[in-house]
């Protein structure tokens, strides 16, 4: 009987534990302020914020629109905007300052992305500028130095042949296949997601403005998963659309879950059970069930992370190893890291 009783307290005693270490960890979050702003947790707490990260904030100097995340280099890119400001920053992983890009071929830096980081690791960056270098997507070196440039210099538009652009939004690059998916259309002429193969040619384009299925207004972000599906968040519309990798069909599409703000970007956890999408006016970043494969339904969400007023989480990225989440915030100046929550070596 006492041994049963034991056990009985021992037990309540690791559920109180358990709680109570959730409970401090959402609060400890509400309370972090200061540049970083105040964060509140609602739902599942999956992520807390790392206010270690960067060491220095005052490399921050322009309006910060998009991150990316090498996780077997450890290095993260930021881009920013602004007059005389470098347009990308490098950081390590740990926060410190590994430097800034000295490049005058970038105006107005939008999307980033890091492709192919196992073998030969190289850095994409959308452009919407209107000047000379402009209306592009451009492959930099993980030191900076210019590539090569898709579209046409300083030209919007719509063709294939050769590929034009006006304010690309984001590029996905698959690491197996070397498949290049872009959204193009960040306020401009066009609302496209294009398909190239390895040697940029077309495979399949959706490309109609319109709120019906496979029409977008805004394509803002695009993503793969593991599935074979693309995901798309169609900005204006309020939506994520999702199509098959391979043929283009079109599969379904979420909007239940963005009524109130519109969906600003889209990636998956390195796990692929969530999904994770920023919310600029309403300053959250959000967590959403991944479906299983052959189903898409309707979205549910399981976690959000409500940011201080005014911060505008505009584009985010995740640490493929560690599982950090790195939010690009176009208010605040900056970007920050969460970590995923852990109680042991369980990640919740």
């Amino acid at each position: 009987m006492r041994r049963k009783s034991l056990i009985i307290t021992i037990t309540m005693a690791i559920i109180f534990l358990v709680m109570f270490v959730m409970y401090s960890t959402m609060n400890w979050q509400s309370a972090a302020s200061g540049r970083k702003g105040d964060v509140h947790i609602v739902g599942r707490p999956l992520y807390k914020l790392d206010t270690s990260w960067p060491k220095y904030s005052e490399y921050f100097t322009g309006e910060v629109f998009g991150v990316a995340v090498n996780h077997l280099a450890g290095l993260v890119y930021v881009a920013q905007r602004g007059d005389n400001v470098p347009k990308v920053l490098v950081f390590t992983t740990d926060g410190d300052f590994v430097q800034a890009w000295n490049t005058s071929t970038l105006e107005m830096p939008h999307g980033i992305f890091l492709a192919n980081a196992t073998n030969e690791p190289s850095v994409w960056v959308t452009d919407v500028g209107n000047g000379p270098h402009g209306h592009t997507i451009k492959q930099y070196s993980p030191s900076g130095k210019l590539l090569q440039v898709l579209g046409s210099p300083g030209k919007a538009g719509s063709g294939l042949s050769p590929l034009q652009f006006d304010q690309p939004a984001e590029i996905f690059v698959h690491d197996s296949t070397g498949e290049i998916y872009i959204v193009d259309g960040d306020g401009g002429l066009n609302n496209r997601l294009i398909k190239l193969s390895r040697d940029l040619q077309v495979l399949w384009m959706h490309g109609e403005k319109g709120q019906g299925l496979a029409q977008f207004d805004i394509p803002h972000s695009v993503t793969v998963d593991n599935s074979q599906r693309v995901w798309v968040a169609d900005r204006r519309n309020k939506r994520i659309q999702v199509f098959n990798s391979v043929t283009g069909d079109w599969l379904g599409s979420w909007g239940s879950c963005f009524m109130d703000d519109a969906p600003y970007s889209v990636r998956l956890t390195p796990d692929q059970k969530y999904l994770v999408v920023a919310q600029l006016n309403t300053n959250q970043v959000t967590l959403l069930d991944a479906p299983p494969v052959g189903i898409i339904g309707q979205c549910r969400v399981v976690s959000s992370i409500q940011l201080a007023d005014d911060i505008k989480p505009h584009l985010v990225d995740l640490d493929q190893r560690s599982g950090a989440l790195y939010v690009a915030e176009i208010g605040a100046q900056q970007a920050q890291k969460f970590t995923p929550f852990t109680l042991g070596n369980s990640v919740l």
